[in-house]
């Protein structure tokens, strides 16, 4: 079954965001090769926590897409 437009928006909104994070990661990589060891270390350790949260919304974007996870039709007054 195909999804709804909210569907589809909302897989692409969580994809979106995900990759956002992974860019983020990338530049903050190279911001941690010029930086101390210790300060590295901190900021790769934060880096890891980042790519494991992209990862999760990846997940969550392919749940929305077998249809495990939708968006609820808006309220209408």
């Amino acid at each position: 079954m195909p999804l709804t437009k909210p569907n589809q928006q909302l897989r692409r909104d969580l994809k979106a965001i995900a990759f956002n994070i992974e860019q983020s990661c990338v530049d903050l990589g190279k911001l941690a090769e010029k930086l101390s060891d210790a300060d590295a270390i901190a900021l790769m350790g934060l880096v890891g926590t980042l790519y494991e949260e992209a990862d999760r919304l990846v997940g969550y974007a392919d749940e929305v897409k077998a249809g495990r996870i939708s968006r609820a039709a808006e309220y209408r007054k």
